[in-house]
């Protein structure tokens, strides 16, 4: 008896730490911070410059460079591969594709509440110079890339498995000059095509909008500040102001630093989820067919997102068990034994714990009924954090295609 109360306290504690999540955690379950639905056409269109870092994408590109080629942007605009020391042709896949698209009629139809433009935006090809110590391969061939942009007013960070609606750089330049911003960016819409996808990319979403609520860090003077790395949109006068790409050159999450960066040095930043309709889509075209890929995605970041801190990442693992695990196992283990303030407060914990994870299946498209499965999700991403600690202390951390950071 004494051990089932023991578990009714910690069920308790557990509720009480989702009701404060639900209400005080800048609302982040709400999936509607988006671009403003009402986008008008600036006054003037300014110069940008999309800017994609790739190392072996060949396969890839198919699917994501032709949408940036045939961007519908009525001002001037011009994309940047900048091919990372390839060894599978991305290069010459990303030159073909520019010569396909070229010889493509592209639709010079109007977009949602902007003036129609000829398609078809010029791509420049480029490698970097050999990768210095204390860059990360990304964030250098970044580098290169705005060195190359030379002076346009606009960058458009994106990476190379990411796929774009013809109007998401006018949608993105709409919302940075009409609302003066200095950085606008969207959580591309992953993948959810195998029954792996479908339990884990949810949740991953979910879990980084609670690290990170949007509505904080779209919040000026507010601490939190976070960016997609996947689609960012930057002004280049912030960025400089910020310290450039080498303010930031040896950071893992990127996306977090960036907007940091950009936040610390005055700059206003925004961070949403990308719009559904097909002329504005953001997607990743990257598939992830089984769980090992996954793991490593997560795995691959989750305790640098922790400072490298033992510390933290005990707290982490203790909190996850606390808010995720404990309402399942205290409901079931309540009703089996008969135990009711146990099962009571097990199934309020675990309800008000799915109720917060409907809107993000819904904006995934998946069942209501997925909600329940959240604590094992939960317990397979504390697996990937300890995991990611035990891989950094065996010198083997962030590694991505051949690097390790």
């Amino acid at each position: 008896m004494t051990l089932l109360w023991w578990l009714s306290s910690l069920s308790l504690l557990s509720l009480l730490s989702w009701l404060w999540l639900a209400c005080c955690q800048g609302l982040f379950w709400r999936t509607d911070v988006r671009l403003p639905p009402g986008r008008r056409a600036p006054d003037r269109w300014p110069d940008v410059a999309v800017v994609v870092p790739a190392r072996d994408e060949a396969a890839l590109l198919p699917q994501s460079l032709p949408g940036l080629l045939a961007q519908r942007y009525p001002g001037r605009a011009r994309v940047i591969l900048v091919d990372d020391h390839s060894t599978d042709g991305t290069a010459a896949a990303a030159r073909a594709l520019a010569g396909a698209v070229a010889a493509t009629p592209v639709a010079v139809a109007p977009g949602p509440g902007f003036p129609g433009a000829p398609g078809g935006l010029p791509l420049t090809v480029t490698t970097p110079p050999p990768l210095p110590p204390g860059w990360t391969g990304k964030l250098w061939a970044v580098r290169h890339g705005v060195e190359l942009a030379g002076e346009v007013e606009l960058l458009l960070l994106t990476d190379a498995d990411i796929a774009h609606g013809p109007d998401t750089l006018a949608a993105l330049v709409a919302a940075a000059e009409t609302d003066r911003l200095d950085l606008v960016s969207q959580m591309a819409r992953l993948r959810t095509e195998t029954g792996w996808e479908r339990l884990i990319v949810p949740a991953f979403v979910y879990f980084f909008a609670q690290l990170y609520p949007f509505r904080w860090s779209n919040r000026p003077g507010a601490r939190t500040a976070a960016a997609a790395g996947g689609c960012t949109l930057v002004r280049r006068r912030a960025l400089e102001r910020a310290g450039g790409i080498a303010a930031i050159r040896g950071a893992v999450i990127d996306d977090v630093s960036l907007a940091r960066a950009v936040k610390r040095s005055g700059g206003r930043t925004w961070l949403g989820l990308a719009e559904r309709p097909a002329e504005l889509r953001v997607t990743s075209v990257r598939p992830y067919p089984g769980l090992a890929p996954l793991w490593r995605m997560v795995s691959r970041s989750a305790y640098a997102q922790l400072r490298h801190s033992p510390l933290l990442l005990l707290g982490t693992v203790l909190g996850l068990t606390v808010v995720y695990l404990v309402p399942p196992a205290a409901a079931l283990t309540g009703l089996l034994t008969g135990f009711s303030p146990l099962a009571a407060t097990g199934l309020a914990a675990w309800a008000v714990q799915a109720g917060t994870y409907l809107p993000m299946l819904r904006y995934h498209d998946r069942p209501p009924a997925a909600a329940l499965l959240l604590p094992l999700t939960a317990l397979l991403y504390l697996l990937m954090t300890v995991d990611s600690a035990v891989q950094h202390w065996r010198g083997q951390g962030a590694a991505w295609k051949g690097r390790t950071y």
